[in-house]
């Protein structure tokens, strides 16, 4: 499949702010069953990029607006070749497994998730994580605002229900739980219509496969209707955008993902 993206994030301040720094994760990378064709970022405002590449492998880009500014868009625009690969991920990996056993302050266990590890602990691996994907669909509740960037995958878990980034955080979690090596991948899924986010699910190694991802909040592994952008260990290392500013007073926060299948639209 072809997928064509549509990313805008627009920041709205109450007054001008100062030093506006956003670290951008936005840039998705060349492995076996992803290719770049093309991709931009671009900002509605004057300022300078630099590009680097942070411990996860994963492309950086700073942006550094120039003067104040009370309104900043930023835009990202691409096109990706996904082929099927039966959701096993083959790209460069620049940390050992081990890493990925790190439990952080958003994925900590409570005995919930301890409990909810524990119904899978006698299947082997790849049946247990299919059957923990397969759990989590069926039990959480899927509900836009009710949680937020900050809230844990033990708090969501409580709750019963989130944002893919929660059903994420909950699979990471039960993981590692597990003993699996698991982390959490930003990055876009094809729809039919445009979303206010960016979607998120996870990635689990699996002896004898290798790295395979889950997407949790769907009860499937990722097929090629899934463009992954960015990894880490929760939420934050991976987070589309990340920002600091001086002044500005309140912010204002809104997001309009288009992913699509650009064959399907050359064809209407």
């Amino acid at each position: 499949m072809r997928l064509k993206i549509h990313h805008s994030t627009r920041y709205r301040y109450d007054a001008p702010a100062t030093d506006v720094i956003q670290a951008l994760r936005l840039s998705p990378s060349n492995h076996d069953g992803q290719h770049i064709i093309a991709w931009r970022i671009d900002a509605d405002i004057d300022g300078s990029f630099r590009e680097s590449i942070d411990a996860f492998g994963n492309a950086v880009t700073m942006f550094y607006a120039d003067g104040p500014t009370s309104d900043v868009t930023i835009t990202v625009t691409g096109e990706a070749e996904i082929t099927d690969t039966a959701g096993i991920v083959r790209a460069p990996e620049t940390l050992p497994p081990a890493v990925y056993l790190r439990q952080t302050t958003l994925t900590a266990p409570d005995p919930a998730i301890g409990a909810l590890a524990k119904r899978f602990a006698d299947r082997e691996p790849l049946a247990a994580l299919h059957a923990l994907c397969g759990a989590l669909f069926n039990e959480m509740r899927f509900e836009v605002g009710a949680t937020t960037a900050r809230t844990s995958a033990a708090e969501a878990l409580i709750a019963g229900h989130g944002v893919c980034q929660d059903f994420a955080h909950i699979f990471v979690s039960a993981a590692r739980t597990l003993g699996v090596p698991a982390r959490y991948v930003s990055g876009h899924l094809a729809r039919t219509t445009p979303q206010g986010a960016a979607h998120a699910w996870a990635e689990a190694l699996v002896p004898g496969l290798g790295w395979v991802a889950f997407d949790p909040a769907n009860g499937i592994c990722a097929t090629t209707s899934y463009l992954r952008v960015a990894i880490g260990l929760d939420y934050r290392d991976a987070a589309p955008l990340r920002g600091a500013r001086r002044g500005g007073g309140g912010e204002m926060l809104s997001v309009t993902v288009d992913a699509s299948d650009a064959m399907r639209q050359s064809q209407n």
